[in-house]
């Protein structure tokens, strides 16, 4: 069932909901439903692990484990699992840094650079058609609204580490 079935659902009542809530739902059903799809095309990689791949890739140079879980927005521990799957799969190396013994650099490897060259072209036509009649205007206030968020999300984020078990609202 897609996003606009689910809106027309005759068990599910969205009326009432305030915006900024309903907003919040579909991003979360969004992303549900694109892991499904792309865990599915990816095969050999889930997107978690297509994802921490993406990221990786973007860095200058290789980024410790503690600096690709603040890219990836999640924990040092979750992306460590994840590290580990695709190292297990020959995706990335995990190596102690020369300088500090405590950090763990991730590369890609070059078997990973060819699976991505080899799936470039399918990654190209879902991205197409996913964003397919979405206006550049659109996507950037998409962006700007979802940046927004992030960084409102800090100050939550800051006023639940100096309530513990409060609400931090």
């Amino acid at each position: 069932m897609n996003i606009r079935d689910v809106l027309r659902h005759e068990n599910v009542n969205f009326s009432g909901l305030e915006l900024p809530h309903f907003l919040l739902g579909l991003l979360s059903a969004f992303d549900n439903r694109f892991q499904a799809v792309a865990d599915k095309i990816m095969k050999e990689v889930s997107w978690k692990q297509f994802f921490a791949i993406i990221c990786i890739n973007l860095c200058r140079e290789a980024p410790s484990v503690k600096e690709l879980a603040e890219i990836m927005g999640s924990s040092h521990q979750n992306v460590k699992q994840i590290l580990l799957k695709l190292e297990k799969k020959g995706f990335v190396t995990i190596t102690t840094d020369d300088k500090d013994r405590r950090k763990q650099r991730v590369a890609l490897t070059e078997y990973c650079r060819e699976f991505c060259a080899g799936n470039e072209g399918v990654t190209s036509q879902i991205m197409a058609q996913m964003f397919q009649g979405i206006s550049e205007v659109q996507l950037q206030t998409t962006v700007q609204t979802i940046l927004q968020m992030g960084e409102n999300l800090k100050g939550v984020s800051e006023q639940a580490k100096g309530n513990p078990g409060k609400e931090p609202i």
